[in-house]
């Protein structure tokens, strides 16, 4: 932390703020003693601390009335910003959350990743995240680690995680992929100047399989076997050469693909991630 080693300084003075995945919150105190519980510890004069619980509160959108309540009368999305208030008052230089949503609903989730950026970003915290939800790790991170059986197996931007996975297990791990087989990846060398090597594993995301022509990409002729609408998008479930290929696409209220009907499909090369078998 700042090049400064403190595997050996007291864990009150490391100046480390964690959010357990249970919250692990005093049921038998208000909200606001809470939210204040460190700075009591910490000795902090009480007209000091009862500002700064309001101000996070205002920030973590908290009423006065609701600091009044005992935190069983809140809900699971409020207990959790309340675990995060009782975190970050003490400013923290590295704030530690162990799967902080995994207790909520998928709706209210998606909800408070938005609000977990926001206040992160207010609060200009260095963060350290930890989650099983792939698109949770995407949406909240500036960089990912990803872990397999306690080694890393790659750190970067989510954009290259996940566009540029530098291993199997980080790009099976990571989102959805298709596995070529080496008939398609010989068809796919046959029709373009980029060679793909056939000794090799090759992996593609389903949104980069295109129903439209774009540079590069080589046309494949798919038939339709299945479909899954969920509004926004489609996952299509698709014949080509013996292999079933899925893809994504966005829902545009004009193109639907009925089950036994035959589409072009696009593959660029470039977009295709190899790795040794």
């Amino acid at each position: 932390m700042a090049d400064q080693e403190i595997t050996h300084v007291p864990v009150e003075k490391r100046q480390i703020g964690i959010v357990f995945q249970s919250y692990a919150l005093f049921p038998t105190m208000t909200v606001f003693e809470n939210i204040a519980f460190g700075l009591r510890v910490k000795k902090v004069q009480r007209d000091e601390a009862r500002a700064r619980v309001l101000e996070m509160a205002r920030k973590i959108d908290l009423t006065e009335e609701q600091l009044r309540k005992n935190v069983a009368q809140l809900s699971g999305g409020q207990q959790q910003r309340v675990a995060l208030a009782r975190a970050m008052i003490m400013a923290p230089k590295i704030l530690c959350l162990d799967e902080p949503l995994s207790n909520l609903d998928a709706k209210l989730r998606v909800s408070l990743r938005g609000e977990l950026k926001r206040i992160q970003r207010d609060l200009g915290i260095t963060t350290l995240y930890v989650t099983h939800d792939q698109e949770e790790a995407l949406t909240l991170s500036d960089r990912v680690a990803v872990f397999n059986k306690g080694q890393i197996e790659q750190v970067g931007t989510p954009f290259e995680v996940y566009n540029k996975s530098a291993s199997r297990f980080v790009c099976d791990f990571i989102g959805e992929t298709n596995l070529l087989k080496r008939d398609i990846i010989r068809e796919i060398n046959a029709r373009s100047d980029r060679r793909l090597d056939e000794t090799r594993e090759a992996y593609i995301r389903l949104e980069t399989i295109c129903a439209q022509a774009g540079n590069g990409s080589v046309r494949l002729q798919g038939l339709v076997r299945d479909s899954e609408y969920d509004g926004v998008f489609t996952k299509y479930s698709f014949e080509v050469m013996g292999q079933t290929l899925k893809t994504i696409e966005k829902n545009d209220g004009i193109v639907f693909y009925d089950k036994g009907s035959r589409v072009d499909l696009y593959i660029n090369p470039a977009t295709v991630m190899q790795y040794q078998a």
